[in-house]
């Protein structure tokens, strides 16, 4: 863990990434309470396209919530930082342009802690947005896993369904939905075909 190694001025950015039904949300928000327990100034964003659990907060599929700060894109979140703030969370990070790349090593630059959460494929198991950076980058990546609906195993992959079939490589990457559109599988049970 970072805290263990460096200065306590110093900041740094973590990463947690996943499929979807991965608990992805649930560590963000695991590490918001102990930041809370520890008496640091903690601010929480998301991005504005995600309204699925509410316009202003962030919830787990496990039902944990978090009221957060709804920005539309990397500008709006430095706009909305708080200057008491010492740890920034990014709930749904795969969402926000690449300008969120920047921002987090500018942050983390400045001394804070940066928790980002997200995505790291999309349904078609490819990189998904700012995620490969913001990995590459980050000084502590967890990879979360679920559990593969069809054979058991371990999920890394999210599958789209549309109508209960895979959805098409051709579909486009960005729509919000959860369990009605989406499910965790393992790499052999997820399907992508091509029209």
């Amino acid at each position: 863990m970072p805290s263990r190694h460096l200065r306590p001025s110093s900041g740094w950015v973590e990463v947690i990434c996943g499929s979807m039904f991965s608990g992805k949300t649930e560590e963000l928000l695991r590490r918001l309470r102990r930041a809370v327990i520890a008496r640091q100034n903690v601010q929480l964003f998301k991005p504005a396209v995600d309204t699925r659990y509410g316009v202003a907060t962030v919830a787990s599929h496990d039902g944990l919530k978090w009221e957060a700060a709804v920005v539309t894109d990397a500008a709006g979140l430095v706009a909305a930082l708080v200057p008491e703030t010492t740890v920034v969370a990014v709930d749904e990070v795969q969402f926000f342009d690449e300008a969120i790349v920047a921002v987090c090593n500018d942050l983390a630059h400045r001394g804070l802690r940066v928790i980002v959460a997200g995505l790291d494929t999309d349904f078609r198991g490819e990189p998904f947005g700012p995620m490969p950076f913001l990995v590459a980058q980050a000084e502590e990546v967890t990879k979360l896993h679920a559990i593969c609906v069809r054979c058991g195993g371990e999920a890394s992959r999210t599958q789209r369904l549309i109508d209960g079939r895979p959805a098409h490589y051709e579909d486009p990457v960005v729509m919000i939905g959860a369990a009605e559109s989406y499910e965790a599988r393992c790499r052999a049970c997820h399907q992508v075909p091509r029209r």
